[in-house]
């Protein structure tokens, strides 16, 4: 019998063979064999009584748990048996975890360690308390946001909502014993990245050389960002094509908006924050690709996700608060509609690719949908002379949206055009009165009067 997941061969026992025993009890269990070589031959071992003494004694000390061991005989040969059960608990040595994988031992360390622990103990990262953040410190505006969507989508009552903002965290099950869990800071507070770097969303706009043109950090609380990332895809990095029907304005865009909705969220509710990589989406004219890093359920692979599915989602609390704003659906739906909303649009279903603990859902553009020549500008005036550029006038308004203080030369350096150019346009948005600015230039802010076209 050949070396295995469950079995291991040694000719004769050491201490460190504990670290083995370890990587079994934290697997699937196994036995090692003492005094059998590594072609499986029995070659026996001295001192069977006392090694039958020590050994479970140094497992109980060593591992705390308790392992059979057995003395067999072949051939006039004396060898050890022991056999180790799996455990329901994270077993070490001496502090170090160790991990059967095939017929190799490892040791788990980082990210792999908390994972491996969440998945014995059913404790996740979410779920961790934090010490240095109270209610107090959190985000208003993310509580109204919270509040308002929850309201409109019927999916909380207003009784519900109408309570203190620590009653309606313990109502979402975001505080243990009167301290926030880092779900709840990750979705209520500002700056996120206070419990963990990349805790953002990036959007970028990519040239067909694979370039980027421009992009966008969303560094506030998941519920602000979610609350303005459709938007900004929309209105900056997306140009619709424009028709008449009967001298009404009708804009089609390559993109089905609920598709993509769907997927930005389920991006954001899912993704394994302990990896300190933030959600990106790249735009390009042709496709859309939306990344986040992911641990599937064990057994799924991406073709599960393409079929009816029970809901199993990394971040239960995330996913909980997402849903009762109504950013997702719940049992399992949500990929299932964005596949409806494509096909309503005519465009291809996304496809799904997981490269390591990175999953990619990718949008391929409606082509009937496509502007033929996307650097024309289009114009409110008909192409008239002095215009609003259409284009770059939602990109400013998008940059507003996601920063009311942010600067001209921000502006320019943002949308990787000439500060005149955006200086001119600005000027055009001021006096259609689209945009204003109240206070003066250093301490002032912009507000939005018109997004209509």
């Amino acid at each position: 019998m050949a070396e295995s997941q469950n079995i291991e061969y040694k000719e004769s026992w050491r201490d460190e063979y504990l670290k083995w025993l370890c990587g079994f009890a934290n697997a699937q269990g196994g036995t090692i064999y003492i005094g059998i070589d590594d072609a499986g031959n029995v070659v026996g071992v001295k001192d069977v009584k006392k090694l039958m003494e020590d050994i479970p004694n140094k497992i109980q000390s060593g591992l705390g748990i308790v392992a059979d061991v057995n003395k067999l005989t072949k051939d006039g040969k004396d060898y050890l048996e022991i056999k180790v059960k799996p455990s329901s608990f994270p077993i070490s040595y001496h502090g170090e975890f160790h991990y059967r994988s095939g017929s190799t031992k490892q040791q788990l360390t980082g990210i792999a360690l908390s994972e491996f622990i969440m998945q014995k103990t059913g404790f996740r990262w979410e779920d961790v308390t934090v010490d240095n953040i109270t209610v107090d410190d959190l985000d208003d505006e993310s509580f109204k946001i919270f509040r308002r969507e929850a309201l409109s989508k019927k999916r909380m009552s207003e009784a519900e909502l109408n309570v203190s903002n620590e009653e309606l965290l313990k109502k979402l099950h975001l505080m243990v014993d009167g301290k926030l869990k880092r779900s709840a800071v990750l979705l209520f507070y500002k700056d996120p990245e206070i419990i963990q770097n990349g805790s953002f969303v990036k959007v970028g706009k990519f040239d067909e050389r694979g370039r980027v043109v421009y992009h966008n950090d969303l560094e506030e609380s998941l519920i602000v960002n979610a609350s303005k990332v459709i938007d900004l895809i929309y209105q900056m990095y997306l140009k619709a094509k424009i028709s008449y029907e009967h001298d009404i304005r009708v804009e089609e865009y390559p993109f089905a908006r609920e598709a993509i909705r769907e997927a930005v969220y389920n991006a954001i509710a899912h993704n394994c924050y302990m990896y300190g990589t933030p959600i990106q989406i790249r735009v390009m004219d042709d496709a859309i690709i939306i990344s986040n890093s992911c641990i599937l359920p064990e057994g799924w692979t991406v073709d599960t996700l393409m079929e009816p599915h029970e809901s199993k989602p990394y971040n239960p609390d995330i996913a909980r608060v997402f849903y009762r704003a109504g950013f997702i659906e719940n049992w399992g739906q949500g990929i299932q509609k964005i596949c409806d909303e494509c096909q309503n649009i005519g465009a291809e279903l996304p496809v799904y690719e997981l490269t390591g603990t990175t999953l990619r859902i990718r949008f391929k553009a409606l082509e009937s949908a496509l502007i033929d020549q996307p650097n024309t500008p289009n114009r409110h005036d008909g192409g008239l002379s002095g215009g609003i550029d259409d284009g770059l006038a939602e990109r400013i308004i998008a940059l507003i949206r996601t920063n009311n203080t942010i600067t001209v030369l921000e502006i320019s350096e943002a949308l990787d055009t000439p500060k005149r150019t955006v200086e001119r346009e600005m000027k055009k948005l001021r006096d259609s009165k689209r945009i204003k600015r109240e206070g003066g230039n250093r301490y002032g802010h912009w507000e939005i009067n018109n997004l209509e076209s």
